[in-house]
């Protein structure tokens, strides 16, 4: 069994509470989803926001979620680049698999499929 990375972004229109957490949570959905993982399978989540983003801890709607309470979280800053997509939330979810890496579904969602066009086409 391998460690195995899955990307996933998406991004809210504005700086609130409720649209990051409710982002949040559609962006893990989607990718649990898509990969057909539980919460048991996943080693960590780290979950970045852009500068632009300081209503909310995403984090804090997946600890909520039934069978999520013992899954490692943790929530960083994003680096500020200039010109770089705004509002954004990101996920890497570390996954215990026997898959390989090629067959890990990333998902981008919003504005979000501007970062990666090649992988959010993919799904």
């Amino acid at each position: 069994m391998s460690v195995r990375g899955i990307r996933g972004a998406i991004t809210v229109e504005a700086n609130e509470s409720k649209q990051i957490l409710d982002a949040s949570v559609t962006l893990l959905n989607t990718i649990v989803e898509v990969n057909g993982i539980q919460p048991e399978d996943i080693a960590g989540i780290m979950i970045t926001v852009t500068q632009d983003l300081d209503a909310a801890f995403p984090a804090k709607s997946i600890r909520q979620l039934e069978g999520w309470e013992f899954v490692p979280l943790m929530c960083s800053l994003e680096i500020a680049v200039e010109g770089s997509l705004e509002r954004c939330i990101r996920f890497m979810v570390l996954v215990n698999t026997d898959l390989k890496q090629a067959d890990m579904r990333h998902v981008y969602l919003g504005e979000a499929v501007k970062l990666r066009p090649d992988l959010a086409a993919a799904r």
